[in-house]
């Protein structure tokens, strides 16, 4: 029997899948200030555009891209020192996002099963979202060490539509970061941007923008 297909386009939505930093809870400033602890600690010039290469991807990927950046230094005491700056007395607070908690709850009630994609790392993970209360409501949680490729590579968004065990295309992607928002479209699913942590027209490749998630109507996601 063939799939309905929504007004989009696309096929009805079965199942979506989360980010978590920018999305449910917004500690990208904490992020970028402890990023920028690290940098100057070893003396390497950045501005704003440097910093948001960090936004929504994998510490070592970014790296990667830039092995000059801290020379000589392993990427094991990179993390070690990252976890030192994190603890910092200075750094700006973790804001939980009520309304997109609001919106998992009502997935929830509506038996839209639901996972977890994220840069960060599994006990970060798993700590945010038991401080959200949400921790029993979501299935699968992707973190970093569970994929070799982070985003904006799709691997984490394919991963996560294995363990649902739905197709990407009847999976909706929530993100705030242009490499979250390329990870899911490459992936094949689609992508609701949302604006806690980048202007709108820096979401261009989303299907759709929001504020806040409590203005999405499911299953019409991109209305």
């Amino acid at each position: 029997m063939p799939d309905l297909t929504a007004t989009d386009g696309f096929p009805v939505p079965r199942a979506a899948l989360f980010d978590l930093d920018g999305t449910l809870i917004n500690s990208e400033p904490r992020s970028l200030a402890t990023w920028a602890k690290l940098l100057d600690a070893h003396n390497v010039p950045y501005d704003d555009k440097l910093l948001h290469r960090f936004m929504g991807r994998r510490g070592q990927d970014v790296f990667a891209e830039y092995p000059d950046l801290i020379p000589d230094v392993t990427l094991d005491v990179i993390v070690a020192e990252l976890r030192m700056y994190s603890d910092a007395p200075d750094l700006p607070p973790i804001e939980h996002l009520p309304n997109s908690v609001e919106f998992v709850h009502r997935l929830h009630a509506a038996d839209v099963p639901f996972g977890l994609v994220t840069s960060a790392g599994r006990d970060w993970a798993e700590a945010a979202l038991t401080a959200l209360g949400v921790r029993e409501l979501f299935g699968p949680v992707v973190t970093a060490g569970d994929v070799t490729q982070g985003k904006p590579h799709p691997q984490g968004y394919l991963r996560g539509a294995e363990l649902l065990g739905h197709a990407p295309e009847h999976i909706v992607v929530f993100e705030d970061t242009p490499a979250g928002i390329e990870a899911g479209r490459s992936a094949g699913m689609r992508v609701v941007g949302i604006t806690t942590t980048h202007e709108p027209a820096t979401l261009y490749r989303a299907h759709r923008v929001v504020e806040h998630l409590t203005e999405i109507d499911w299953p019409d996601v991109l209305r």
